[in-house]
């Protein structure tokens, strides 16, 4: 392999702490930064990823950074960023659980604290000049340190210039002995944490087309997965997750918050589940073909979601619900740190104290089914809605219900006729 050729200038910029991911744009990124006459220290959030981190933190040594910190994040990343977003049931336009979009403010948390004890005057990350992850980054680090100042590159002429996409990028660290992920003949690009694998562009930026056979690596696909079903039981304490067993296996009972993500992942990956190719709409504007694998989220949300529509009161539900999809809104614009996400989040998390209770969850072939439930809290009343005794439920009083409610409607329909025969 062809050395790497390290720029043994003098850092004249200041130090930048760098969003490292060892993939092919930061690690052009790096070296790029380099030969601007940076010091550039090399920031890697372990939030889950399926990563070497040791040959990466060898790999950005011998690029050129001075220093490389590799941050376990991942329980962090449960607690205070997924377990939330269960918590408040987030999924941006109906389809995505937001596994992107949640993991940019916990990576941010680490990146500003590393570059405070740096004492570095900048961060840098490679998100591109179209995406989310831009804004995500960046309103992050702004709201944690209001005095950061920010290099990105996908948005500084001279580099865009340079480099008008991922081609260029491939030939720029095939000509300095760069070893990347990614090669021309699979030119997409991946992004994957504990809570998801997000892939686009290259091939996938044409929506009419399929994704690639093979491109998944959470889960199997659906038609190979097996032909017994896997039931699990999902306990709740105020809408957050405290315990999951395979009923079907008779598996111990996880406890610890972030085994419980991983078991769950593990589970629904070997059934399928979690897959979704979607077209969404991004912040900045443009419409972008993602393809996404969340099975422990995708699990989670189905069961939240029945068991909250179990407890709460059905008007509290629908202000929760709205509340839901204000909050989605921000966590994938970028606004976690925001007042607005703050005090929603804060409502959505007092809609959860009587949400407490299990889920019986069915995994086969790539999907997830509630099929039974139960909570010291509900609102259901089996006496009440039973078909065998009428309880306390006087049913002659729909009669005066059903009166009630016609009224508007006939009123509708007399209006209908009178304009008809206007017409005439």
């Amino acid at each position: 392999m062809k050395p790497v050729l390290c720029r043994a200038m003098s850092a004249t910029k200041g130090t930048v702490v760098l969003a490292y991911s060892g993939g092919l744009d930061t690690s052009c990124i790096l070296l790029w930064l380099i030969e601007q006459g940076y010091n550039v220290v090399a920031y890697m959030a372990n939030i889950g990823q399926d990563e070497d981190f040791e040959a990466a933190r060898k790999k950005a040594l011998k690029i050129g950074a001075s220093r490389v910190v590799i941050d376990d994040l991942r329980a962090d990343f449960v607690a205070n960023f997924i377990w939330p977003a269960v918590n408040a049931g987030l999924i941006y336009e109906s389809r995505y659980l937001l596994g992107t979009s949640l993991a940019r403010p916990c990576i941010s948390k680490g990146l500003i604290r590393v570059a405070q004890e740096e004492k570095a005057q900048f961060i840098s990350h490679g998100a591109t000049g179209k995406g989310n992850d831009q804004v995500r980054f960046e309103l992050s680090c702004y709201a944690l340190w209001p005095k950061v100042k920010v290099v990105a590159p996908w948005r500084i002429p001279s580099f865009i210039k340079r480099f008008q996409g991922r081609q260029d990028l491939l030939q720029y660290a095939a000509s300095h002995g760069i070893p990347v992920p990614v090669t021309p003949k699979e030119p997409w690009s991946m992004d994957a944490n504990l809570m998801h694998i997000s892939y686009e562009s290259g091939v996938l930026e044409d929506p009419s087309a399929p994704a690639p056979a093979g491109i998944f690596q959470m889960t199997v696909d659906p038609q190979r997965a097996p032909d017994k079903s896997c039931r699990l039981q999902i306990n709740f304490k105020h809408g957050i997750p405290v315990s999951v067993q395979n009923l079907t296996e008779g598996s111990t009972v996880v406890t610890d918050p972030l085994q419980i993500f991983i078991f769950l992942n593990q589970a629904g990956g070997k059934h399928g589940v979690g897959r979704i190719d979607i077209v969404e709409n991004r912040f900045i504007g443009l419409k972008s073909r993602g393809v996404y694998e969340t099975p422990g989220g995708a699990i989670l949300h189905a069961a939240h979601t029945d068991l909250e529509t179990f407890c709460l009161d059905r008007e509290v539900l629908r202000v929760k619900t709205y509340l839901r999809d204000k909050m989605a809104d921000y966590v994938y614009n970028g606004f976690w740190f925001s007042p607005e996400c703050e005090f929603v989040r804060d409502s959505i998390a007092l809609s959860q104290r009587h949400v407490t209770g299990w889920v019986q969850v069915e995994l086969y072939k790539g999907s997830v089914n509630a099929v039974a439930r139960s909570s010291p809290v509900a609102l259901y009343n089996q006496d009440l809605v039973s078909m065998d005794q009428h309880g306390d439920f006087q049913p002659e009083d729909a009669t005066g219900f059903i009166n009630t409610h016609a009224i508007r409607l006939r009123e509708f329909q007399r209006f209908k006729v009178e304009v008809e025969e206007d017409k005439v």
